[in-house]
């Protein structure tokens, strides 16, 4: 029979106070960065965990109360304003200990379920769920388990923070610059949503109702034409061949996402229509693709690393000091104006 090699032993924290010559208390003290520690101390247990190559033991750090891990789940990779978020919150953990460990809830229910809880079971000190659609009693079953913040919910909750855009406003923001353009026929794509429960909570809804509330506003509320397809580049072209085939087509589409309007384009180059000549586009969300010059499209900057690092900082708080208020924190959008918007033929 061949000789079997050795399996590799993990090095421990027995191993590094032996390297270094010091106790395991010592040890364990520089290593949380404890007071009582010497400088020298420092010098020389750093200098042991380099040449020994030695990583705390994730379970044994659990048994203690505490993993240093913090997870992120969002509902769909492929839209890149979620990356702006992940930008703020690994912007804001970048000096701490905490590792984030990021994963898809795939905007399904189910999916949401065994996620959260694959999460709870690894004991992560804490979780951000971006723009979940479990039922409302299902968040709060997590915010019980574990200090948790949740962005793109509208929700009020004892349980978990929250951070959200003022997606009504923004919307309003959106129509008030098309109306001011002099367009009347101002069409709008949202998210279609079939949970009742959830759907005041969602910010799809939120920016439909702000749509719909400024174009009564301007006077316009004859006009007022939603198709619901998805927040996705699939849902934006299927929107707008819909609203191509309308007897009266819009002169401008105000879609309710930035991929979402990447898609409009896409189907109204496929018509032969010129953006803005022949009609005008805006998004929402100010995703990095859309600042290309190639692209550059009038849209609401919500400002993802914002709620990123809003979201981080909250969560870091909570798992400091779990009985504290819950906050909810909404903040204000801005109009982003760019080439493809003008006024109507």
């Amino acid at each position: 029979m061949p000789h079997q090699p050795p399996t590799a032993r993990r090095v421990t924290i027995v191993d590094v106070a032996r390297h270094a010559g010091v106790s395991t208390t010592a040890v364990s003290k520089v290593l949380r960065n404890a007071y009582g520690a010497s400088p020298q101390m420092h010098s020389r247990v750093h200098a042991a965990v380099d040449e020994l190559g030695y990583r705390p033991s994730a379970t044994a750090r659990a048994l203690r109360g505490r993993t240093w891990t913090i997870g992120v789940m969002l509902p769909d990779i492929r839209n890149p304003f979620f990356a702006d978020i992940l930008d703020g919150v690994t912007e804001h953990l970048d000096h701490t200990e905490y590792q984030l460990f990021m994963t898809s809830g795939c905007d399904d229910v189910t999916s949401e379920a065994h996620v959260t809880e694959a999460m709870i079971d690894r004991s992560m000190d804490g979780l951000i769920l971006i723009a979940p659609v479990s039922p409302p009693a299902h968040l709060e079953r997590v915010g019980r388990a574990v200090p948790t913040v949740v962005i793109g919910r509208h929700s009020r909750s004892a349980r978990f923070d929250t951070v959200n855009d003022d997606d009504f406003t923004g919307a309003g923001l959106m129509v008030d610059h098309l109306a001011g353009l002099g367009h009347r026929r101002i069409a709008h794509i949202e998210h279609h949503e079939t949970d009742l429960i959830r759907l005041a909570e969602m910010p799809n809804a939120l920016r439909a109702d702000g749509y719909r509330h400024a174009m009564r506003r301007h006077g316009l509320g004859e006009h007022i034409d939603i198709v619901s397809t998805s927040y996705t580049r699939d849902g934006g072209h299927r929107g707008a061949r819909l609203l191509l085939e309308r007897e009266n087509p819009p002169t401008a589409i105000f879609a309710g996402a930035d991929v979402v309007a990447l898609g409009v384009l896409e189907a109204l180059t496929e018509a032969g229509l010129s953006v803005p000549g022949d009609i005008s586009v805006t998004g929402y969300d100010d995703i990095t693709l859309a600042g290309f010059r190639a692209v550059s499209l009038t849209t609401v900057d919500q400002a993802g690393h914002r709620i990123g690092t809003t979201a981080a900082r909250l969560l870091l708080d909570r798992i400091a000091e779990p009985g504290r208020p819950a906050a909810q924190v909404e903040l204000t959008p801005t109009q982003v104006v760019r080439a493809t918007t003008g006024p109507p033929r």
